[in-house]
């Protein structure tokens, strides 16, 4: 028998035999354990405790009643639970007072078990988006694999840092149905070698790892190279930066085939293209990084905290890469005229006044005009 199922034999043996010992595996679900019976049986003794039972009776032993209650409420869910086989379960028990290490037990098991579940709904998604054209599901599963991941982190009690997994895992190579992503990628590089300013397009998002084909990927590194030294592409020139990299000599690449890129039609949308290849390398990367997460799972040797923080770290490869993914295909901020400036404070000012209602104009007092006459007159009225 498997140590897994002798664990999830020993937990119950040990609840059944101590009911109190449901206090320490406050943290463990019936959900984690791998036989259905097992599990309804867990539910069961959770249910019955919470809900009173059972009373020791007066020498501190466990009545039969707990023992019958639990498969009777099993029973429910499970058909064909017989109260022999809780026997079983306590003679599978060697200590009570382990409950708690063989609820741990348990615990890993699910963790390796829910992994690998979760890895394969993974993989699954990313062949159906790469057949359909389509990243959303790839994306959309990759988080919940990520939730899950972080949840299970919480309960085993470690804290979720990605770790490599030596050795590398290699990328899974092209199948025959990638043949329309080998055209898309051969059609890219002749628009980039045939309209040097395209590259613009795609130099921000696109990188060498994201083409399928190898070669594809060392002459895009060719193109990016030339473009960033600022310096003329056409065929000499690409032919001759590859000489420099050593990708003639070890055969990567041939001159025949940089000639029959740099002298094709070179029609089309950089843009569009790179989008095509980059969605095509974010479905491959889902699924490689699937394939990592259940080998991973797989491993039995692996500890639960090792697993998890090998299972972030293939995500990490694919959480680049959707980055990459938002920055080529989420629309451009928008760009609408700015309302007009306001104007200055002293024109403000000035009109404001203008526009005020103005007191009445009251008429100045009338002023005399003093004569020599008039001023003789006035001493001899004094």
């Amino acid at each position: 028998m498997r140590p897994l199922l002798r664990a999830e034999q020993a937990v119950l043996g040990a609840v059944l035999l101590d009911p109190a010992q449901l206090a320490s595996l406050a943290w463990l679900e019936p959900g984690h354990f791998y036989r259905p019976a097992h599990r309804a049986l867990f539910a069961a003794m959770r249910d019955l405790h919470h809900a009173g039972q059972p009373a020791l009776d007066t020498r501190g032993n466990v009545p039969l009643a707990w023992v019958t209650g639990t498969v009777a409420e099993a029973n429910r869910n499970v058909r064909g639970m017989s109260q022999s086989y809780a026997h079983t379960l306590i003679a599978a028990c060697p200590l009570p007072g382990h409950a708690a290490m063989y609820g741990r037990m348990v615990l890993e098991g699910a963790i390796h078990r829910t992994v690998t579940q979760h890895a394969v709904r993974l993989h699954q998604a990313a062949r159906a988006d790469a057949l359909q054209g389509e990243v959303d599901g790839a994306i959309r599963q990759a988080d919940v694999l990520s939730d899950v991941l972080s949840d299970l982190a919480r309960r085993w009690g470690t804290q979720p840092r990605p770790t490599a997994r030596p050795p590398a895992e290699t990328p899974a190579p092209v199948s025959r149905a990638d043949e329309r992503v080998l055209h898309d990628e051969q059609l890219l590089l002749e628009v980039l070698t045939n309209q040097p300013r395209a590259m613009d397009e795609v130099i921000g998002w696109l990188r060498a790892a994201d083409f399928a084909e190898n070669a594809h990927g060392q002459l895009y590194r060719c193109l990016g190279a030339l473009h960033h030294r600022d310096e003329p592409i056409d065929e000499v020139t690409v032919l001759w930066e590859a000489q420099r990299r050593g990708l003639l000599a070890d055969g990567t690449l041939t001159p025949d085939a940089v000639r029959d890129l740099c002298t094709g039609a070179g029609a089309g949308s950089a843009e569009y293209l790179g989008e095509q290849i980059l969605r095509s390398s974010l479905t491959r990367t889902a699924a490689t990084s699937a394939t990592a997460i259940r080998a991973a799972a797989e491993d039995e040797a692996l500890a639960p905290g090792q697993l998890i923080g090998h299972a972030l770290h293939a995500l990490g490869r694919l959480d680049e890469v959707r980055t990459r993914w938002r920055t080529a295909t989420d629309p451009p901020a928008s760009t609408t005229t700015p309302p007009p400036s306001l104007p200055p404070a002293a024109r403000v000012a000035a009109a404001q006044t203008r526009s005020r209602s103005r007191p009445p104009r009251v008429p100045a007092p009338a002023t005399v005009r003093t004569t020599p006459a008039t001023a003789s007159r006035a001493r001899h009225r004094s």
